[in-house]
């Protein structure tokens, strides 16, 4: 089987990864991949959003079966392109995949199926949002409506904080024109958990759940990030959790988008607040998450490349699923000043270093012509480690991570600490 992995991020080199683990995989493509995937697959230099060059590598190069990672080229229809070229796409074509991409969308489809979520209002002007918040409780989460690389929400503590993200939304555009609508969601309190799924359309298989750190600092403080971290499994979150969060959020909302004509195929990732029994959604992305793919992946016993193509044919079975005991924990190494502005071509040392059992997912990376890899953006890179406890697998993670050296590099050192603590 010929595949292509459509990204250049930790996610896409993370599923490139364990796709060369499975036998059936012939040929490995990544588009447009960084420095790691670069010696794992064959890197094609055309960009995740370029859908027609896209189509036209799979054509020429006879793929069977490509594999969307980013949320952006969704949104843009890449599946729906490859799909009237002939090709078999992992990943929900464009109405459906406006789960993600209109946070307004994602609360009218739970709405009317019934999922339980965070109250919801939608504003498009700046004035009408403002009343709003000024007569509600807070804190109050404000969420640009459209794709904002995971950094549209903001927890407004105060009537002015709300009133600064509103302005940056809706005013100074500050994420363009996902801020034509912004959501002001109730604050729900409770416990963060990520639970993705697979599904052919009709049949859910939920992964293993993982938690991820969004704040840039530890003890989560400083400004939102896409992701400084992730452990799996939760210790509150047991199989019994994972079921009834499947049937409470996740199977309602594919059988919604079935009944309205928008079959959903590939995965889709449910962000989930848990205070004692209760369940209820944050949101929905349409897509593998970042950091949580690295973290999941490995525990995954069955073959990656036959799950993801019986999600495109149609047979899923949730119960072929086969997932290893034990714990997974990453780190994101960064670069200084993320997620604000950053120096990129720093060269990384110590890579050589890591040991061989500790995973390292490439992101912000690239190879220079004199093969020294550099970073290349905000998120550089995770370290991904194993072990039979939390405890064991967060401190082989640490004792790697300090291997790894560039300038103004920054990590979290907190992920995980309160499942050991």
């Amino acid at each position: 089987m010929r595949i292509l992995v459509v990204g250049n991020g930790g996610r896409e080199h993370a599923l490139a990864w364990r796709l060369t683990q499975d036998p059936e995989v012939t040929d490995l493509l990544v588009a447009p991949g960084n420095a790691g995937t670069a010696g794992i697959a064959e890197n094609i230099d055309i960009p995740a959003t370029d859908l027609q060059g896209l189509a036209r590598l799979a054509t020429q190069r006879c793929v069977d079966l490509v594999v969307v990672g980013p949320e952006v080229p969704l949104a843009m229809g890449l599946v729906d392109v490859l799909q009237d070229s002939g090709i078999p796409v992992f990943g929900p074509a464009r109405a459906a995949a406006r789960i993600e991409a209109s946070k307004a969308f994602a609360h009218e489809i739970m709405q009317q199926c019934g999922v339980p979520a965070a109250g919801s209002r939608v504003f498009t002007t700046y004035a009408a949002a403002r009343d709003y918040v000024a007569n509600s409780s807070l804190p109050v989460v404000v969420k640009a409506d459209g794709l904002a690389a995971g950094k549209g929400a903001i927890i407004a503590e105060s009537l002015a904080d709300a009133d600064e993200a509103l302005k940056d939304i809706l005013q100074r555009r500050v994420f363009g024109d996902a801020g034509n609508q912004v959501v002001i969601e109730e604050f729900l309190y409770g416990r963060e958990v990520s639970l993705l799924a697979f599904t052919d359309g009709t049949h859910v298989a939920p992964m293993v759940p993982s938690c991820d750190y969004k704040r840039a600092y530890d003890d989560d403080e400083g400004p939102n990030t896409g992701g400084m971290g992730c452990y799996s499994p939760p210790g509150f979150f047991d199989d019994d959790m994972v079921l009834r969060a499947t049937e409470l959020a996740i199977t309602p909302v594919i059988r919604a988008l079935k009944a309205q004509g928008n079959e959903y195929r590939g995965v889709i990732y449910a962000g989930l607040m848990v205070e004692g029994d209760s369940i209820r959604v944050l949101e929905f992305n349409a897509r593998f998450g970042d950091p949580e793919t690295q973290i999941v992946l490995p525990r995954l016993e069955s073959s990656l490349a036959a799950t993801l193509k019986s999600c495109v044919d149609g047979t899923l079975d949730p119960l072929a699923l086969r997932w290893k005991p034990g714990c997974s924990i990453g780190v994101v190494i960064a670069s200084g000043g993320y997620p604000g502005e950053y120096r990129k071509g720093c060269p990384i040392s110590g890579l050589d270093r890591v040991d061989p059992d500790v995973a390292v997912f490439h992101a912000g990376t690239r190879l220079r012509d004199d093969g020294q890899v550099v970073t290349d953006g905000g998120r550089v890179m995770s370290l991904v480690a194993t072990g039979s406890t939390m405890a064991e697998a967060r401190e082989r993670v640490y004792a790697n991570v300090i291997r790894v050296s560039f300038d103004d590099m920054m990590y979290r050192t907190d992920i995980a600490l309160r499942e050991v603590a």
